[in-house]
């Protein structure tokens, strides 16, 4: 079969470096029977040490020529192949206790994600490979320059843990950035529980929208002065100064309100 040249528009910079790749599976620890889903396999990197432990491997793959690829190289009864975009995949239709493992594309990392997070309930854990600054974004802590809307929606969903940092010498071809391994583990027990999580969302949202702005101006809509007082928040404090547990605490005030006083919403 021909060379295979990577497609811009697939976001495609293929892993190459064997000690990468040793130190990659060596961190997920796949066992026989893991139920375990590889988001882009590409030209089989991670898949063929991935099968050298699994007895079968699901993967989700949107370019039709490397389908054609994976068809050739591995037997049908081994690998299941998800042809199409990963946007739209149900990673819940697979069963409960999943496993992920992926080399994001650049271009849709963050969409993946939340993919992601909306499927925790049904995951066991992930290990993605990123842009390494997205990586610093996701586990950033609050009050720091990175933490972000990123920061907060994925750590309530997930316990996460930067593994490893990958050189761009270790993908062809090379980008033009860093990346890193993170692993995401679904928090069972959250310390606090949003009662709408779409509320909730969409509140992280508005105090992010400016990030420079003090709460009283980018929450306006949603608290007035003795509703910050009542939840004993600052309002002269910016979204990064919150943690995600303020974040819940504050939807979930705010889901009590419309309750008493459903005619100012």
């Amino acid at each position: 079969m021909t060379r295979h040249v990577p497609r811009r528009r697939f976001g495609q910079n293929f892993l190459r470096d064997d000690a990468v790749i040793a130190r990659i599976v060596a961190a997920v620890g796949p066992q026989a029977d893991d139920l375990l889903v590889e988001i882009g396999p590409g030209l089989g990197a991670l898949t063929r040490p991935l099968l050298e432990r699994l007895n079968h491997l699901h993967v989700i793959e949107i370019d039709r020529d490397i389908v054609a690829r994976l068809k050739l190289g591995f037997p049908a009864h081994r690998l299941t192949i998800h042809e199409g975009d990963v946007l739209k995949f149900n990673f819940s239709a697979l069963g409960s206790h999943l496993r992920v493992v992926g080399n994001l594309p650049y271009n849709i990392s963050t969409p993946v994600l939340f993919r992601l997070a909306q499927s925790a309930p049904s995951l066991r854990d992930a290990h993605v490979m990123l842009q390494k600054e997205v990586v610093e974004r996701m586990t950033a802590r609050p009050s720091s320059s990175e933490y972000g809307r990123l920061s907060v929606m994925l750590q309530y969903h997930f316990r996460m843990e930067k593994i490893l940092d990958v050189p761009a010498s270790a993908f062809q071809p090379a980008p033009k950035v860093e990346s890193a391994l993170v692993r995401m583990r679904p928090l069972r027990c959250k310390p606090e529980t949003a009662e709408n999580e779409s509320l909730f969302a969409e509140l992280v949202a508005s105090a992010f929208a400016q990030r420079r702005k003090m709460l009283r101006n980018t929450l306006h809509g949603y608290f007035n002065a003795r509703d910050f007082a009542e939840l004993r928040l600052d309002p002269r404090s910016r979204a990064q100064n919150l943690a995600v547990a303020d974040f819940v605490r504050a939807a979930n005030y705010l889901v009590r309100k419309q309750k008493d006083y459903p005619f100012f919403f």
